[in-house]
């Protein structure tokens, strides 16, 4: 059987973005796979820790700079060194690909190709990433701790372009607005990822985890789960339960009463 040609195996890249993946060599999970091919316009992703949710979404970024000129990536984390260590992810899949496009410019924090792309690693401050419009992707690492007022001042960057935004995070307590999205009814498509479905994370592992971390942390880094943080003096289940109106209220046994009817009542 002939060979594909290096025409056809890039004309197949372009339309499947899963096969980018492979070439980098990271072959996608059936669940990369889907998000890579999906097309939602926005994305949720509620990943473990070490599914490989970074590597997806740096894959994501190089294929939208590679196939659609003149795009404009930008990866947004709680912090620049979280930004660049993602942006590092695009330039390792870029060089193992073979560097499938010429670069113009190069730094530490972007990458500008000769078919007018860019990709553009952001620092976690609301207002050092004003300035940008028209953003063909928008990536949001570790998302849960990105603060309410960084993600707000960033969505108006799609505005004008209807680009794609794509969350992704292992969660970080009942809080803030990638919680809320989580929950909400709001058009997002939303992926979750426990550490039981990635293949690369051995049970075995996994019960030296449960048997060493408190049980809310590792329900939350390794099956996904939005709990109440390690700071809360009282659970939001605890909370909501002082407000039902069917539980009765308790009174101590013994305690004085002004009105001895009024013990009968509450014994």
């Amino acid at each position: 059987m002939a060979q594909p040609t290096a025409l056809a195996t890039d004309l197949a890249m372009g339309l499947d973005p899963a096969r980018l993946m492979t070439a980098c060599g990271l072959p996608p999970d059936p669940w990369q796979a889907a998000v890579l091919r999906s097309q939602a316009p926005r994305q949720l992703m509620v990943c473990c820790r070490q599914s490989g949710k970074s590597s997806t979404c740096a894959c994501l970024a190089l294929h939208t700079a590679l196939y659609q000129p003149g795009a404009l990536v930008l990866l947004l984390s709680p912090s620049l060194r979280q930004s660049q260590e993602l942006f590092k992810k695009v330039q390792d899949a870029y060089r193992v690909r073979g560097n499938p496009a010429p670069l113009q410019a190069e730094s530490a924090l972007r990458y500008e190709l000769t078919n007018g792309s860019r990709i553009i690693a952001l620092p976690g401050t609301e207002p050092t990433i004003r300035g940008y419009s028209g953003v063909d992707l928008l990536v949001i690492d570790e998302a849960a701790r990105v603060l309410d007022e960084l993600y707000l001042a960033a969505r108006p960057m799609l505005a004008t372009s209807q680009g794609r935004l794509v969350a992704l995070s292992t969660p970080f307590g009942k809080r803030g607005w990638f919680y809320e999205a989580w929950r909400g009814e709001a058009d997002w498509e939303r992926v979750q990822v426990t550490a039981q479905q990635c293949p690369r994370i051995s049970p075995a592992f996994l019960e030296e985890e449960r048997q060493t971390m408190p049980v809310p942390w590792f329900a939350s880094e390794y099956g996904c789960e939005f709990t109440d943080t390690v700071y809360s003096v009282f659970s939001d289940d605890a909370i909501d339960r002082m407000f039902q109106a069917d539980i009765d209220p308790w009174y101590p046994q013994g305690a004085f009463y002004a009105d001895p009817s009024e013990r009968s009542r509450w014994s």
